[in-house]
């Protein structure tokens, strides 16, 4: 979210971390399992069988100017701490560089080629503990860019940055005295349409071509998900279930929720990203999808990091 006190910082260090760790070589999920688990020597050599992805809104380039000190060897500190491989970051707000340096990391800023790298204006950045091949560039910088990631010589991902843009939004939209229906169209009033419409066409050549190389796309989204408004979690929603727009026409093109994925029932694993202090507004909008048959999720969580 912009503009807002939230679950990233509390008190004096409280945020909300995504990481989903995937297996290598895994091939297409057999039909009907349900154990996430997989043997991790699944490749012979060089080759990688596991790697953990992080998507973080880092808040404020970490440095927020309500906290009581600065945050940023925190962000460093929880990064390092997590063992995410790879980091989908968002707000970095110039403190990048700095992060991919301590943590020996290779580091794209998602701007205009020949931007500064401390630039404090640049909203998105991956950070990879793996080498990086060519970018990806499409639509706004602020919103989305993508690069590939050479998990080794043989193995190769692709991964997507992203921030929609959060209008409209209510703290409590099942408040609103919408029906679903009402609430799906509220969701796609003003440029959301537009901008998730334009995002995804963009990315599309290379989903198409997940087969071959798998696509992993993280944010901060800024809505909530359809996954999460279902008929078992209709208490949790005002006695609503809502086929948010934004989440299913993600789900149409191919991307797999990962946190869902691993946490099926939105009850009892309800994946809070955003809570603002002192107000009723908790909701899941930040998110790791993936499609791809050549990898898959290990494990998908969302925790509170200080």
């Amino acid at each position: 979210m912009f503009s807002r006190s939230s679950v990233r910082r509390v008190a004096l260090w409280t945020l909300c971390v995504c990481v989903a760790t995937f297996g290598a070589g895994c091939g297409p999920r057999p039909e009907g399992a349900v154990d996430p688990l997989v043997d991790t020597d699944l490749t012979a050599g060089p080759e990688v069988s596991e790697f953990t992805v992080m998507a973080w809104n880092i808040w404020h380039g970490g440095n927020d100017g309500q906290l009581d000190e600065d945050g940023r060897p925190h962000v460093i500190e929880i990064i390092r701490n997590s063992g995410a491989d790879i980091v989908l970051m968002v707000e970095t707000y110039g403190i990048g560089q700095m992060v991919s340096e301590a943590l020996g990391f290779n580091y794209h800023l998602i701007a205009e080629p020949g931007t500064a790298p401390d630039d404090p204006d640049i909203n998105l950045s991956v950070h990879s503990r793996f080498p990086l091949g060519e970018r990806i560039d499409f639509y706004r910088y602020f919103n989305s860019g993508g690069i590939e990631i050479e998990l080794s010589p043989t193995q190769k991902i692709v991964v997507f940055d992203t921030w929609f843009r959060y209008e409209p939004w209510a703290d409590e939209p099942e408040r609103l005295g919408k029906s679903p229906a009402e609430l799906v169209e509220w969701e796609r009033s003003g440029t959301r349409p537009e901008q998730v419409t334009a995002i995804l066409d963009g990315m599309q050549p290379w989903v198409d071509n997940a087969g071959e190389v798998p696509v992993i796309m993280g944010g901060d989204h800024n809505v909530e998900s359809h996954l999460d408004w279902t008929d078992e979690a209709r208490a949790l929603n005002g006695g609503l279930s809502v086929p948010w727009w934004t989440s299913s026409t993600i789900a149409e093109r191919g991307f797999v929720d990962t946190y869902r994925l691993i946490n099926p029932s939105p009850v009892t694993h309800r994946g809070i990203t955003w809570d603002m202090r002192d107000k009723p507004d908790e909701a899941r909008i930040d998110f790791i999808y993936w499609v791809g048959d050549k990898i898959r999720p290990l494990s998908s969580e969302i925790y509170m990091a200080r």
